[in-house]
């Protein structure tokens, strides 16, 4: 008999655009996993909302989210793709879990301190309570694993101290998911700042490729990407972390070594090197701007795998809720 699949899930704010750092970090990586796992992706809108969002934007940065991931590689006929807000069982859970976390856990959260500074004007309760939306996001699937960057491992450990202590009281409730470090893709820094990520709030500053970049634009970043007052391509992130991060973004999309770079471009000078990196990133992107135009067109499309996404994914959420529902007591539907 065939062993059924381990279950894996994750959840991507639609607050801005993805970018090139996002997509060879990790999106990139993801595609693979469809084999190996059951794989639940789902666009977090309401996460979204602890800060301010336009509407409008809102909406439409949703499906652009969802149209990027197919271009990606996330083939919704092997990953169940979906909106948050479409399955109410997560806002249910969420609300079930805030009663079980502890006022003191929250107020320890770095990233409600972050997010508060950065905020001053809005501190809201669901910027204080985001993380049991997030436990409930993660032990509504019962999956094994959950992916983790460092920033959230924070929230993952707050995620198995309220399964725990629900457990406690209750039984056996909810499976506790390990960490999935992933597998590494390359970490890119910003093109005008290379001793910081890549990051949606770059792109004023020309130091940010975005997925739908057109090629002129990727074509002008690389050319003002900041390098050094040396003139040859060497990988040395400590002394040269400009042309050691275009080094990394052109291993990356090309699959070149570092060794075979510095011979490619030994003698050639910056003025050669920043243009050919950005003509790889446009040939590599090309394909995945063009293919989610062409979904953002199709709107029909999309629907259905949204709405087909959200009805697998309410029909495995209910069977927790339900659960854990009874355990507490509340009267059945």
């Amino acid at each position: 008999m065939e062993e059924a699949k381990k279950t894996m899930l994750s959840g991507i704010k639609p607050s801005g655009d993805l970018t090139l750092g996002s997509y060879l970090g990790a999106i990139k990586n993801w595609a693979a996993r469809a084999e190996e796992y059951d794989c639940y992706y789902f666009m977090a809108d309401l996460h979204a909302i602890t800060v301010r969002q336009n509407p409008a934007d809102l909406r439409r940065r949703t499906l652009e989210q969802l149209a990027q991931y197919i271009a990606c590689g996330l083939d919704p006929e092997k990953n169940t793709l979906f909106i948050q807000s479409h399955v109410h069982q997560h806002a249910e859970l969420g609300w079930v879990l805030n009663c079980y976390a502890m006022f003191g856990e929250l107020s320890r959260m770095t990233q409600f301190k972050d997010k508060s500074a950065k905020n001053a004007d809005n501190i809201n309760g669901g910027l204080f309570t985001y993380p049991c939306l997030m436990a409930a996001d993660i032990l509504l699937y019962q999956p094994d694993y959950v992916p983790v960057g460092d920033d959230q491992r924070q929230h993952v450990e707050l995620c198995h101290a309220i399964a725990r202590r629900f457990n406690g009281v209750y039984g056996d409730v909810f499976k506790l998911p390990e960490p999935y470090i992933p597998k590494v893709g390359a970490r890119i820094m910003s093109l005008s700042d290379p001793t910081s990520k890549m990051s949606k709030s770059e792109e004023e500053n020309g130091g940010t490729v975005l997925l739908m970049d057109t090629p002129e634009t990727i074509a002008r970043l690389f050319k003002r990407a900041v390098t050094d007052s040396e003139t040859f391509v060497h990988y040395d992130p400590a002394r040269k972390p400009g042309v050691s991060n275009l080094m990394t973004i052109y291993s990356a999309v090309t699959g070149k070594s570092y060794d075979k770079i510095e011979a490619e471009f030994a003698g050639q000078g910056y003025g050669v090197f920043k243009p050919a990196v950005g003509e790889a990133v446009i040939e590599t992107l090309r394909p995945i701007r063009e293919e989610a135009s062409r979904l953002m067109k199709d709107k029909a499309y999309l629907e259905g795998v949204y709405r087909a996404g959200a009805e697998k994914a309410s029909h495995i959420a209910e069977k927790t809720l339900r659960k854990v529902y009874k355990k507490v007591g509340f009267v059945a539907r």
